[in-house]
């Protein structure tokens, strides 16, 4: 079936986001109401336990222009932006966290860096120009978060991404063409998602372009937490470095058939 062409999709995927979600659904709209360009919205609801978030993807998804996908297991944040960025009919895809940690005008930041002829374009929070923002309960991780992410970072850069400074940034776009080459044949479904989504990129030669960004921080996981999900994202790093020697990209992946289940 024919689908509309979209100058850009915007995907949001969403497990249980709390009483947040109300809020950024309410900004979401704002921003398609005001966008410049002919703009879809894809959400990705990835099997949210919480009745209230089915019913107010489902009232959203009444809007023109909107699409919500609803997995029928809960698959990680991995599968979930893959399969919005496949289903999505945008020129432009850009995805974004659902707690809207990125203010949605950086939205048009990474727009502009495709129009310029970038095929990857993603928000970089270490850049001299880039702003944040963040709470007083973040203060306490400030120092140690740091100095743990800036050590990924140089083994990642090391390893997989030359010249990548900020591989974990929750705001990244690609082109049509390029989203459709890269996602259909990323594997990963959790955190390490981004770190396979850019080595994927790299490795068909397409250009990737480093954005500085506005943030805020709200909170922070805890130092015990942040060294467990290291330590995932450092064997997926080496399970991307495995498969990219053994040629494990070359063909799409078995998760590259996504059906589209409209709410």
């Amino acid at each position: 079936m024919h689908q509309t062409q979209f100058d850009l999709s915007l995907i949001v995927p969403v497990f249980d986001q709390g009483g947040t979600l109300a809020r950024a659904l309410c900004a979401l709209s704002g921003f398609m109401d005001a966008a410049p360009l002919k703009t879809q919205l894809v959400l990705v609801n990835d099997c949210s336990p919480c009745p209230d978030t089915r019913a107010l993807l489902h009232a959203i998804g009444q809007r023109p222009n909107v699409l919500v996908l609803e997995n029928e297991h809960n698959r990680g944040k991995g599968y979930s932006v893959a399969r919005g960025m496949v289903s999505g009919s945008g020129r432009y895809r850009v995805f974004t966290d659902a707690d809207l940690a990125y203010p949605l005008a950086e939205v048009w930041k990474i727009v502009v860096a495709l129009e310029r002829g970038a095929d990857v374009a993603i928000a970089c929070r270490v850049l001299p120009d880039s702003q944040y923002e963040m709470t007083s309960s973040y203060l306490r991780y400030l120092y140690t978060r740091h100095l743990m992410s800036r050590a990924f970072n140089k083994l990642v850069r090391f390893t997989l991404l030359p010249g990548v400074l900020d591989t974990q940034a929750g705001l990244k776009g690609y082109t049509a063409t390029a989203a459709r080459n890269v996602f259909s044949r990323v594997q990963i479904n959790g955190f390490g998602f981004d770190l396979e989504c850019l080595f994927v990129a790299r490795k068909l030669g397409l250009s990737i372009e480093q954005v500085p960004v506005r943030f805020r921080y709200d909170d922070e996981p805890s130092t015990v937490r942040f060294v467990r999900d290291a330590g995932t994202m450092a064997a997926d790093l080496a399970r991307i470095r495995w498969r990219g020697w053994t040629g494990g990209y070359e063909q799409l992946s078995p998760g590259s058939t996504w059906e589209i289940a409209s709410s």
